[in-house]
């Protein structure tokens, strides 16, 4: 077995973030179509007429697909559900990742891959058994520790366990990102109190927030102080990744569909990174503590390990929102790119622009390109700083295109949280 064996699965809410998964190094990248899947409302979400240039994108760049048609089913949504999978199939879309039993016999009877959504909430080597009629790939409920899911490895191997494609069963598993207080995501709170279900895509996130409890008797009231008791941290395994591994897991899956491109090029280039580290030998201390580093300046609410190492209870976030220790504020766009001399024109439009600065230049079809700036020039002539107003150009070392838009990276300000943008 090599490094290139172990999967890396990247969220991909955007034609950005599907360009900057393929610059993180991931193999795979998973994303929804319409609303028949679990960030119908939270994330942004592909169109069958996208799946043509999402599918020659990711062939080009020997990139698996999966889609996501992983709610519960209505009957009258049969017919969407089942126009979903024939495009599909046929634009050659690897997989599909489905809970739903009407998802998962329709797409094996046209002989469309189906993988095992963590909806399904596979806990043992029988419900392995089960789906393996099924799928080739299982994802394991969330709240098993990693001996159990070695057992399952173990299993699956002594009992040569196969999918339909006739190959011994692969195991994925959550390895970063948002967590869930909820049995692997199945949360009725949103659908209980604001009618916007969880289980539909439609969660609204009321666990996020901060609560108040109240004796009705007395009116004495209760606030529980620093931290968001049924909001978890955000899940982080690259510090114990080797035991991931030696428990036989073949699929790392990185959550995100709602999350920024940096986000997703940052993630999916650790977790590579540390595969490939692993199988070198070169899974360090000193590394890892790089890649905790890098993990925490894009998106996160705070990490924690799960439930993997045999925690018992939750650790929860104790901050609203994002506590990254970077943000990207916009500044413009690029208005040209000179591909001969390798400079970009850029429209500051917001806040000003200086030498030795770190940018990141987003754009459908350029994903994430981030540098420092080394020089800016303004009528050809170099200046430290450029200010709202300029049209500056500026040396970039890949291809980036008209319409980009430009961010600085600064550091997180919690005092002026509306200055900066993630």
């Amino acid at each position: 077995m090599t490094a290139k064996d172990i999967e890396i699965m990247a969220p991909v809410g955007s034609y950005e973030s599907l360009m900057a998964a393929i610059q993180g190094g991931a193999d795979s990248v998973y994303f929804g179509i319409g609303n028949l899947n679990m960030r119908s409302k939270s994330s942004q979400n592909f169109s069958l007429d996208d799946l043509v240039e999402i599918s020659n994108i990711c062939r080009k760049n020997s990139i698996r697909t999966y889609i996501t048609l992983n709610t519960v089913i209505y009957d009258d949504e049969l017919d969407q559900m089942k126009q979903i999978v024939d495009a599909a199939k046929m634009n050659r879309i690897t997989a599909i990742i489905a809970s739903d039993m009407a998802v998962i016999n329709y797409a094996r009877s046209v002989d469309m891959e189906v993988h095992m959504s963590t909806q399904t909430n596979i806990t043992n080597i029988e419900a392995v058994k089960y789906y393996a009629q099924f799928a080739d790939v299982m994802v394991t409920a969330r709240e098993l520790q990693l001996e159990q899911v070695k057992t399952i490895t173990n299993s699956i191997r002594k009992q040569n366990i196969s999918g339909p494609s006739g190959k011994l069963v692969q195991i994925e598993v959550f390895a970063h990102g948002a967590l869930c207080m909820a049995v692997s995501g199945k949360c009725y709170l949103s659908l209980d109190n604001l009618n916007s279900s969880a289980n539909r895509g439609a969660c609204l996130q009321q666990c996020r927030r901060t609560y108040i409890v109240k004796e009705k008797e007395s009116d004495i009231e209760l606030e529980i102080d620093n931290e968001y008791i049924m909001s978890p941290k955000d899940l982080n395994t690259v510090s114990f990744l080797d035991k991931i591994l030696d428990a036989g897991v073949r699929v790392l899956k990185l959550e995100g569909r709602g999350r920024s491109p940096e986000y997703v090029k940052t993630v999916a280039a650790v977790y590579r990174e540390a595969v490939n580290a692993w199988f070198d030998g070169e899974y360090t201390q000193e590394r890892i503590d790089e890649w905790n580093n890098r993990l925490a300046t894009v998106y996160n609410r705070g990490f924690w390990d799960g439930y993997y190492l045999g925690r018992k209870t939750g650790e929860w976030t104790e901050e609203y929102g994002n506590q990254a220790t970077q943000r990207k504020m916009y500044i413009g766009k690029v208005t040209n790119y000179f591909s001969k001399i390798g400079v970009a024109e850029l429209k500051i439009e917001t806040h000003d622009l200086a030498v030795n600065e770190e940018i990141k230049i987003i754009g459908p079809t350029t994903g994430v390109y981030e540098d420092r700036v080394k020089e800016i020039r303004l009528d050809l002539s170099p200046v430290e700083k450029a200010v709202k107003g300029d049209v500056c150009s500026i040396p970039v070392g890949e291809l980036v295109r008209r319409g980009d838009k430009v961010y600085k990276v600064v550091l997180a300000d919690k005092k002026v949280p509306n200055l900066v943008q993630q």
